[in-house]
């Protein structure tokens, strides 16, 4: 039974001349779960928004979306059993307090008191929130922020739920957890998920059709084996599979499609029908020599809180890329103001070239904050770019403008305004203007957050360039993969202090959790440890098995 169809959507945004949605037709059945993906701008937020009406874009709409059977705009109101989960757990919560902010919607609704207790008590036993009930919702972590959206939403009992980027924000643990509780929800509850996300290792192996997007257009509706058949040759959406059916494609291309691994466990099971060897050992040591060092640093925020960086000490080699990950929670975002000196800690020393900071030197540092939106004070980029050219001498600006707009693929947004873009567009966007700052050390927080699997790519291989080039480059991210394939040492972030840096490939082949889906996969196998598929594919051969 159809719960959500669509029948040549197109979509125009006002001002716009080319649609965000061209002729989309399709067909979500009670009880599915669907995965919407595709490339940063490709239509899939605007798609997803166009169903819940309430938040529903302006602009010019052509063709019909159906719920239940009944064009969703002859409904006498809109539909209060979908639900919505978005990106931004910030975005969504209006109360102080967790217990206000699960009763928040329920009370709008008209719920009785003794109705509101039941489903509360019920719903926090089951997914373990009940010990947050009497925090402050401004105290709580992202994954926790996320939980309590969803079971906000949960509480009014949707038969459809909708989701836009909810793991974006999400350490790798978290956003495990998230899918895992989605997983249930939908298997054992019947509850209908449509959902949008980059994050795609572990959804593939959870739904049972997914659908991409290309330039506004359908590209493949199928359940996932058959969409990984169909995109993985690909130039640009093959990066949008799992690791496990891009490593298997690559040794076997010919295969019938019930073949293809999807998830961690049907590609180890892979891996132990052939024999594996690799060429070569893949562990590279750096030379070091130190630019940026901070020294028994402490911070908090004011003095009744816990300190949130206790003791902390942390070298950053000149022209290295530098991960630090951590939970959510731990301080990553706070490190990264003090070593810009946004935050100036209560104790400690900050060091440039071994010696206190000058003034200038603290001008080579530049940061890029979490929320781009924050980077942009002009009305268009290019009035934007222009004014850091101004300011900040730059020679041949125009030129290094119009080159770093072809770079980025924003060659054709240079005159929008920065609120009309996507985040992954937005996150480019303001990359691309911090870069023109020219500085010697550049401070990323989650620069991969919005950004699709290939504008990840695009990322990785301009930062690995620009380091070659001299730049020193130091990242906050959540992004496991990310920082695996980038970064040339790693780090993690625990209780205030940074418990561990090493060289990338040490640092992801011996943690647990917090690791690549290659290593998780190649771990507890005859295959050689790989921490990515790219050093799996470049080194190994493979034989099947007598």
């Amino acid at each position: 039974m159809e719960i959500l169809s669509a029948k040549n959507i197109s979509f125009t945004y006002p001002l716009e001349e080319n649609p965000a949605l061209k002729e989309v037709d399709f067909h979500v059945h009670k009880g599915e779960f669907v995965v919407l993906c595709g490339a940063s701008g490709s239509g899939k937020s605007t798609l997803l928004h166009l169903v819940k009406q309430e938040i529903a874009p302006h602009g010019k709409l052509e063709g019909s979306i159906f719920y239940n059977g009944t064009q969703l705009e002859k409904h006498d109101t809109p539909p209060d059993d979908i639900g919505i989960v978005f990106q931004d757990p910030e975005n969504q919560i209006v109360m102080d307090n967790v217990m206000e902010e699960l009763l928040f919607g329920m009370e709008n609704k008209g719920y009785q008191t003794e109705d509101m207790r039941k489903k509360v008590a019920e719903m926090t036993h089951y997914f373990g929130l009940t010990h947050l009930l009497d925090k402050k919702t401004s105290e709580l972590s992202g994954g926790e922020k996320q939980k309590v959206n969803l079971v906000s939403v949960l509480l009014l009992e949707p038969d459809l739920l909708l989701l836009d980027e909810p793991t974006a924000q999400l350490d790798p643990i978290a956003a495990k957890e998230f899918i895992q509780t989605l997983t249930q929800l939908n298997r054992e509850f019947g509850i209908t998920i449509l959902m949008v996300e980059h994050r795609l290792e572990e959804l593939f192996a959870a739904a049972d059709r997914v659908l991409v997007l290309e330039g506004g257009v359908k590209k493949v509706d199928a359940p996932p084996r058959e969409a990984v058949a169909m995109l993985h040759a690909h130039p640009i959406l093959n990066y949008f599979l799992p690791s496990a059916s891009r490593l298997f494609l690559h040794f076997q291309p010919e295969v019938d499609l019930e073949s293809i691994p999807v998830n961690v466990k049907e590609g180890r099971d892979w891996l132990l029908a052939n024999n594996i060897t690799a060429d070569s050992d893949m562990e590279v040591e750096q030379e070091a020599t130190p630019l940026f060092t901070l020294k028994e640093i402490d911070f908090q925020y004011n003095k009744d809180t816990a300190p949130v960086l206790h003791n902390l000490s942390l070298s950053v080699n000149k022209g290295e890329l530098l991960a630090i990950l951590g939970a959510n929670g731990t301080g990553k975002s706070t490190l990264l103001k003090v070593m810009a000196g946004i935050l100036r800690p209560q104790h400690g020393k900050v060091l440039y070239d071994g010696k206190k900071q000058k003034k200038h030197e603290k001008m080579a540092i530049r940061y890029l904050p979490q929320n781009p939106a924050l980077y942009f004070l002009e009305d268009t980029l290019m009035a934007e770019y222009r004014q850091i050219v101004k300011k900040h001498p730059v020679e041949n600006g125009e030129a290094m403008i119009h080159t770093l707009l072809d770079t980025f693929g924003l060659k054709g947004f240079a005159e929008r305004h920065p609120a009309d873009l996507s985040g992954g567009e937005l996150q480019k966007a303001a990359l691309l203007g911090t870069l023109l700052e020219d500085p010697k050390i550049l401070l990323i927080d989650e620069p991969t957050k919005g950004l699709d699997p290939y504008s990840k790519r695009v990322l990785g291989t301009l930062l690995g360039d620009l380091r070659k080039q001299g730049l020193t480059i130091v990242m906050v991210t959540h992004d496991v993969e990310f920082a695996a394939n980038y970064a040339t040492r790693s780090s993690m972030l625990f209780q205030g202090d940074v418990s561990v840096v090493e060289g990338t490939r040490a640092f992801f082949k011996g943690n647990t959790y917090y690791t690549t889906v290659m290593n998780r996969m190649t771990r507890k196998s005859a295959a050689p440890l790989a921490v990515t598929l790219e050093e799996a594919k470049e080194n190994w051969r493979v034989q099947r098995k007598p």
